[in-house]
């Protein structure tokens, strides 16, 4: 509590306000029956029509000023509660933008989404409740303890028999189903995980008409949810049942002690108006201890919650600045040295083994090599995305990790394998390369990744909205739209992660000579399936599992390396002799 109450900051008055507008609820609440009292005596002694109007009146007033405090603590709890929520959202969003990879990688997406809503909104009923009712209900149990203890005297001391019931009621009911609300958590991320799946790849489930296996898989998730929260309900659930049974004996025990009481002193040691004052308090403290079950079934419910909450609140990104970070990054070089990088610190194997690689800014670097050979392992490292495990990457002479992480990465821009577009005109979305460039300069690097081929066709051209995720545009615009945002960056480091895939050999090689002649002094990274993407890059890396195997230009490879060899005569239909000149030795 004392970490998420952090979250309060603005919204403190209104928290403070409404214990303070509580309290005076309660105790016009609480005199309101004395009062009822003092009436019925009047009466019974037979004042004037005058005395009961005095009385009248002032049990208005009460009721009138406990009805104000009431609507001003429904108000400022409100305020308070939204608020926090608000605040927290907030605090847990800005939380995961500052999470690294391997962060991101520990909570899965459907697992920060549920934390993000379902936890927040659990936690925020939660509070709600202690700073109103966790107030009142105590408040007015203990007030109207003290004035029955007033009007009927040792009598009220049942009202204290039951506490010990209910409290080891309630406590084994909170140790039976904490672990329960512990375990259906989970739950809920794993149906959100199999909704998000499933959304996203409803086009691929329809073309294998698999929509009957995905429904079986949301109803397991489902059924799991519903079976955990089912036992863990039906076991609170007794809590209902136990505050009925000590409503009710206090009651009984009232009404027939209380009744017996007038009836054999003739109204000496309890007369009429002590008697229903008596009653009217009993309500007002089994509907308190009622009140404090409630809350406890919520506090119970939302500590789950709140402790998932707390997990993304306290986690630590694993990639921080340094204390005095460097502001500037000088030019493209890029150097590997000697580096090992494993995605958790206790595998047995790294990802990448000893890499060490120099390159000089503004050259072409290709990258080729199979799946699994670590290429985009290897440029990951580069704008610290991952740090690494052993050795280092420098970028203008400098260890990355020395650097402001905003310098850095503001430096280098990712066409990622993953192509991801946000919802947004076109024009916006490639303005995140730079959100000051004019229409002009979005134009010029759609026309260089030649977008602007299919944008000039739409009937709002680069206003046309782009859906969540991009859906409405296919993989090859989206690679363009891509790359264009990334050259509107103009970055002193570029790496295009199989990202002209889906485009044909033609476009990818307009695409090629506009980022040589546009970005000339720009280290390009290029990594490709495709042998004819690279081909002509200043120097080709051949990368097989997690090493090195190889660099040079294309027609040294071909000579040179069996690996870049069988991947270029697989997708180029010449043979040896067509492509090697006459003369040239092949090595094995």
């Amino acid at each position: 509590m004392r970490e998420l109450s952090k979250s309060i900051r603005e919204y403190k008055v209104p928290t403070i306000e409404t214990p303070v507008f509580v309290i005076g609820e309660v105790i016009f609440e609480a005199l309101i029956p004395y009062t009822i009292a003092l009436l019925v005596n009047e009466v019974k002694a037979g004042n004037g029509i005058d005395r009961i109007f005095h009385y009248a009146w002032i049990l208005l007033a009460m009721a009138m000023a406990s009805l104000l405090f009431g609507y001003l603590a429904g108000l400022a709890c409100a305020r308070a509660s939204c608020g926090f929520a608000k605040n927290l959202r907030h605090d847990v969003f800005y939380r995961i933008q500052e999470f690294s990879f391997a962060n991101i990688d520990r909570f899965s997406s459907a697992s920060l989404v549920t934390r993000l809503t379902t936890d927040i909104q659990n936690i925020q009923m939660a509070f709600m409740m202690i700073i109103r009712t966790a107030i009142r209900a105590p408040l007015n149990l203990i007030f109207s303890f003290a004035m029955a203890y007033y009007m009927g005297g040792k009598m009220a001391m049942i009202f204290l028999a039951v506490i010990p019931v209910l409290g080891i009621g309630l406590f084994t009911v909170a140790k039976i189903t904490m672990p329960l609300f512990k375990k259906g958590f989970p739950k809920y991320d794993a149906l959100n995980e199999s909704v998000e799946e499933n959304i996203k790849g409803i086009r691929v489930v329809k073309s294998f008409v698999r929509e009957d296996y995905e429904n079986e898989k949301f109803h397991d998730a489902s059924e799991n949810i519903r079976k955990i929260f089912t036992k863990a309900e039906r076991i609170l659930a007794l809590n209902n049942p136990l505050m009925q049974l000590c409503i009710y004996s206090v009651m009984l025990f009232v009404l027939s002690y209380g009744s017996r009481t007038i009836i054999t002193t003739n109204g000496q040691a309890l007369d009429i108006g002590q008697f229903s004052t008596l009653l009217t308090y009993s309500f007002q403290i089994l509907s308190s201890l009622m009140m404090l079950s409630m809350i406890f079934v919520m506090i119970t419910f939302s500590a789950e919650s709140a402790q998932r909450v707390q997990e993304v609140l306290k986690e630590e990104s694993t990639i921080k600045n340094p204390e005095h970070p460097l502001e500037k990054v000088n030019d493209g070089s890029i150097d590997f040295d000697h580096v090992s990088f494993r995605y958790f610190g206790h595998s047995e194997n790294p990802v990448l083994n000893d890499i060490d690689l120099h390159i000089r800014s503004g050259e072409t670097i290709g990258i080729i090599g199979g799946t699994g050979s670590s290429k985009s392992s290897l440029v990951q490292l580069i704008p610290r995305l991952y740090d690494v495990t052993e050795g280092a990457v420098k970028v203008g002479g400098t260890d990355v990790r020395e650097y402001d992480l905003e310098v850095l990465r503001d430096s280098v821009a990712m066409v990622l394998q993953k192509n991801v577009l946000f919802s947004g005109t076109i024009a916006e979305n490639v303005r995140w390369g730079d959100k000051d460039a004019s229409d002009e300069e979005v134009k010029h690097v759609c026309e260089l990744a030649c977008a602007s081929e299919f944008i000039d066709k739409m009937p709002e051209g680069y206003d046309t909205y782009i859906e969540q995720g991009g859906t409405n545009v296919s993989g090859g615009q989206k690679q363009r739209l891509c790359i264009a945002r990334a050259l509107l960056k103009k970055p002193k480091i570029l790496i295009l992660d199989d990202s002209t895939s889906a485009v044909d050999t033609r476009t990818d090689a307009i695409i090629r000579k506009a980022m040589r002649e546009y970005i000339p002094e720009t280290t390009k990274i290029i990594i490709a399936q495709r042998t004819s993407s690279v081909e002509d890059a200043d120097r080709i890396i051949v990368m097989d599992n997690g090493t090195i195997n190889a660099i040079g230009t294309s027609e040294e490879l071909l000579r040179s390396n069996a690996i870049y060899r069988e991947v270029y005569f697989s997708q180029n239909k010449q043979g040896v002799e067509e492509t090697i000149p006459a003369g040239e030795e092949v090595l094995a």
